[in-house]
């Protein structure tokens, strides 16, 4: 592995354990705030609208700056959110949540095209995946030690540790991704022309779906288990530790396989996603089921990451960047959308298992755009560079 993606890796951990930290919180944060849950759930749809501001507006900006300057520079915003939402003295951690989330999708989206350029065309997918360890890590235990800080020391201590972290990245960042001059042609008005693509747009509503999906569920994943299955609030840490093993498992296995074959991975992939969410209706009423069906689900969701990323990066071969920054954008904004609706099922006295029901749904249409899109490769072979070729067979 490329000394690059490791220090890449590095900050996906600190933009990852911030990003999900606040669904083991919840409750905390709610209690307060003296708010309910579902409204609590809003700083997780603040978040991920942030991210759907701030990805394509921060990387269409920087589109003539430097790669290494951009992360260290989008590193220096992460830390500042997450002061200010350590400071945050009421409900206004809203604020510093969304500061953060503006530097997110650009990060991710500018560092997707860094990892890509560093290895061959047949192994991008799995150099994409490698800079999504860090998220998945972070999920494993980034999240799970945060969630456990929080409960013992007040959720604001939390917080405190995701800025050291977001320090961290940016030395790792400074002292391991090579120098790289922006592309003399590089300019706005290129960014924005890979946009003129109908299979760009197809590929971008596949992952906001499909995250939707996750989302929808996985928001409410405390009280669901709290409330439904019956654990303790302190097992909720170690349940977010088997999502976050299921996380780093199909994040790892979707890159590979997306290096083989990326849209039957795709289908697959999508297809069992659904598949997950209406068995977790059922398995969430006892422990031992909804535990083997936590890992499951956090397999399947995040084994759609590399494939989704690699797609949009192929259809927008040429001018990968702001494309890339704005599939950041529609995974948070399948993860506001999701959250929101899974909120209001529950606000709605469907339970809290309702929202898997809607994940399911959600996942299967991400599935029926997918076979759209792929039918259309069918159709329009010739029209596919040599990088498309590599990427989207």
């Amino acid at each position: 592995m490329p000394a690059a993606l490791l220090a890449l890796a590095i900050s996906a951990f600190g933009i990852g354990t911030t990003e999900f930290v606040i669904m083991g919180l919840l409750p905390e944060v709610a209690a307060d705030f003296g708010v309910s849950i579902p409204s609590a759930g809003l700083l997780i749809s603040g978040y991920a609208l942030g991210v759907v501001v701030g990805a394509p507006l921060l990387t269409a900006l920087a589109s003539r700056v430097p790669r290494k300057t951009v992360l260290v520079s989008l590193m220096g915003l992460f830390i500042a959110g997450n002061v200010l939402s350590a400071l945050a003295p009421s409900y206004g951690l809203l604020t510093g949540r969304v500061v953060a989330a503006l530097s997110h999708g650009a990060f991710f989206g500018v560092g997707s095209v860094v990892a890509a350029s560093l290895v061959a065309p047949a192994k991008q997918a799995g150099a994409i995946a490698l800079m999504f360890t860090g998220l998945t890590v972070a999920n494993v235990l980034g999240v799970p030690a945060g969630t456990a800080l929080g409960q013992a020391f007040g959720w604001r201590s939390t917080f405190w540790v995701v800025s050291a972290l977001g320090v961290a990245g940016a030395a790792g960042i400074l002292a391991l991704v090579p120098h790289q001059e922006p592309d003399p042609d590089a300019g706005l008005r290129r960014e924005l022309a890979v946009f003129r693509r109908p299979q760009v747009w197809l590929a971008l509503a596949m992952t906001a779906l499909g995250f939707a999906g996750v989302f929808a569920s996985f928001t409410y994943i405390a009280p669901m288990m709290t409330e439904v299955a019956g654990f303790s609030s302190g097992a909720v840490t170690w349940l977010l530790v088997l999502f976050g093993a299921g996380l780093f498992a199909g994040n790892l296995l979707g890159g590979k396989a997306a290096d083989r074959k990326l849209m039957p991975s795709l289908y697959v992939i999508l297809a069992a996603l659904a598949f997950v969410l209406v068995a977790f209706v059922f398995t969430a009423h006892a422990k031992v089921p909804a535990a083997i069906t936590i890992a499951l689900f956090g397999a399947a969701g995040f084994a759609t990451v590399p494939p989704l990323q690699a797609r949009v990066m192929a259809k927008a071969e040429g001018a990968p960047a702001l494309a890339s920054a704005a599939n950041i954008a529609a995974f948070n904004l399948g993860n506001a959308g999701g959250a929101r609706l899974g909120g209001q099922a529950i606000e709605a006295g469907l339970g809290y298992t309702a929202p898997s029901w809607i994940g399911a749904a959600l996942a299967a249409a991400g599935l029926a755009v997918a076979l759209v899109s792929g039918l259309l490769d069918r159709r329009t072979p010739a029209s596919f560079s040599a990088g498309e070729r590599v990427l989207a067979r």
